[in-house]
């Protein structure tokens, strides 16, 4: 899901080595470059750019190598929300358990997290253009074999794939962005991103239905995966017009660390996504989380040593920063859910089919992108974190408008509520992420901000994941009818929900004066 709304930080982070030779601040830049995204469908900056390049004449194809940047982005989102609106009809095409479909979107996220760090890291030692580009024909080539998979477990392998490609496009953006613009264009040109994302955003689950709902060529829902190729065409044939740009001094990576994340990660995943989890499955995402652990001791361990650790350890010192990642893991796994039990309900329960489920989110994404920018224009330099718990309260609003519009709805009918409930929740995820990630890294060092920034975006990403393969599981794997199985998905995210609220207190609370 997605991959807005994003922070920037000063270049001078991005291009200074301390004295002593250490290489904190490059991992900090190696990390900075992955961004802060939002989810799936959420447009706007949450920042303003403040950025010059190190240039000192203005680089001539600049602007045409940005429009090559813009396009992967949106190539990137346009992918994770189609696919979630196609899902459904996707599995009536291969078949299989139900159980896979929230797969066919969290195998692309999962990668797509666990990725991204060391990713950013391969661009500032091999070079971020050459990284962006093999990234962007990888994304291309999965993507046309997405759309010839012959069965529903290939499907998912190959998501996982361009997810892992989606990695190494998306984290090379701000520091090309970087190498070629200067002084003011440099804002302008990072500006530009959240309108395109916005975009994006608002077209994706629209797009996912139409695509599908036409059959173009009797493809059906493979169109959805068709349609990245010629956006990934003309990207290629605008990206040697990008500069190359790496780091001054090369970061290392942190093969032990990545391998523990993935490995730890996935085994709390998995399991918790069958939706009645069972004593295996609890036993084994326990075993995931001790692995989590030691990934937490090995990184220090690392960092003690003088090595390069996935993530900057004193991050997790304090207690604002702990608190914020907490928190975006459980509001992006609500966020994401409830998309997913939403469209579920729509296409497996009520057999409305892509184009009724897309055209019900479109509210959604309105909303969202006009209090997104709302936010980060006017209300968080007026309110501050304020806005963060009134976005929490919109959303827990917007909950308890779907539950009744369900609840209202004849047995088999269409919610007519439905929409405007779900307007209210995207109001709410809207003016939820810019206050959360300015208060974030508002709580950490300027040499912490890159690496601060990476891993933010890494736990959305799986908090996305997790929404995607926990709630979607909740409602496949409940009993009764289609509705009972939306409401009781929906309680389960209103649980996470007042979990979400209590994190982000503890996230924002003053200190008491001693």
């Amino acid at each position: 899901m997605s991959r807005t709304d994003r922070i920037h930080r000063p270049d001078r982070t991005h291009r200074t080595v301390r004295p002593d030779g250490t290489a904190r601040t490059d991992r900090a830049s190696a990390d900075a470059d992955v961004g802060i995204g939002v989810g799936a469908g959420t447009p706007g900056a949450a920042g303003a750019a403040d950025v010059s390049g190190g240039a000192s004449a203005p680089y001539p194809w600049r602007w045409i190598a940005l429009a090559a940047l813009l396009g992967a982005e949106a190539m990137n989102l346009l992918d994770a929300t189609i696919v979630q609106v196609a899902a459904p009809v996707v599995h009536i095409g291969l078949g299989g358990a139900e159980t896979t479909i929230p797969w066919f979107s969290a195998s692309y996220t999962l990668t797509f997290a666990l990725g991204l760090l060391t990713c950013a890291r391969l661009g500032d030692i091999h070079g971020r253009k050459r990284v962006f580009r093999v990234g962007v024909a990888a994304f291309a080539v999965a993507s046309l074999a997405c759309a010839l998979a012959p069965t529903a477990a290939v499907l998912i392998a190959l998501r996982a794939v361009q997810g892992a490609a989606a990695a190494a496009v998306v984290p090379q953006t701000f520091g090309l962005i970087r190498a070629m613009f200067t002084g003011a264009e440099t804002s302008k040109a990072l500006g530009m991103i959240g309108p395109v994302m916005g975009l994006s955003a608002v077209a994706g689950p629209a797009l996912g239905g139409v695509l599908t709902h036409a059959d173009l060529f009797g493809l059906s829902w493979r169109a959805v995966f068709l349609v990245n190729l010629p956006l990934a065409v003309a990207v290629l044939a605008a990206a040697p017009r990008l500069r190359e740009d790496r780091a001054p001094v090369r970061p290392r990576l942190d093969p032990a660390g990545t391998a523990l994340a993935v490995f730890g990660t996935t085994l709390v995943v998995c399991p918790l996504a069958t939706g009645r989890p069972g004593p295996i499955a609890w036993a084994t995402a326990a075993v995931g989380a001790a692995v989590l652990g030691v990934f937490v001791v090995q990184q220090r361990r690392a960092a003690r040593r003088g090595g390069a650790p996935l993530i900057e350890p004193a991050l997790l010192r304090g207690r604002v920063f702990p608190a914020a990642l907490v928190t975006s893991t459980l509001f992006f796994t609500v966020m994401n859910g409830v998309m997913t039990a939403v469209v579920l309900h729509l296409e497996l329960g009520l057999r409305h089919g892509p184009l009724a489920a897309g055209l019900t989110l479109l509210p959604w994404s309105t909303g969202l992108a006009v209090a997104s920018w709302a936010a980060g224009s006017h209300l968080v330099p007026r309110y501050g974190a304020r806005v963060l718990h009134s976005g929490v309260a919109a959303f827990a609003c917007g909950l308890a408008g779907a539950a009744l519009a369900y609840a209202a709805a004849a047995p088999g009918a269409y919610p007519r509520g439905l929409p405007f409930a779900l307007a209210l929740t995207g109001l709410g995820a809207g003016l939820f992420t810019p206050p959360f990630f300015t208060a974030a890294l508002g709580a950490v060092g300027p040499q912490e901000t890159g690496s601060a920034a990476g891993l933010l975006n890494a736990v959305q990403q799986l908090g996305g994941t997790l929404g995607v393969a926990l709630v979607g599981g909740v409602y496949l794997g409940a009993a009764g009818t289609p509705r009972a199985a939306a409401e009781h998905a929906l309680g389960v995210a209103a649980v996470l929900l007042a979990a979400t609220a209590a994190a982000a207190g503890v996230m924002t609370a003053r200190r008491r004066p001693a």
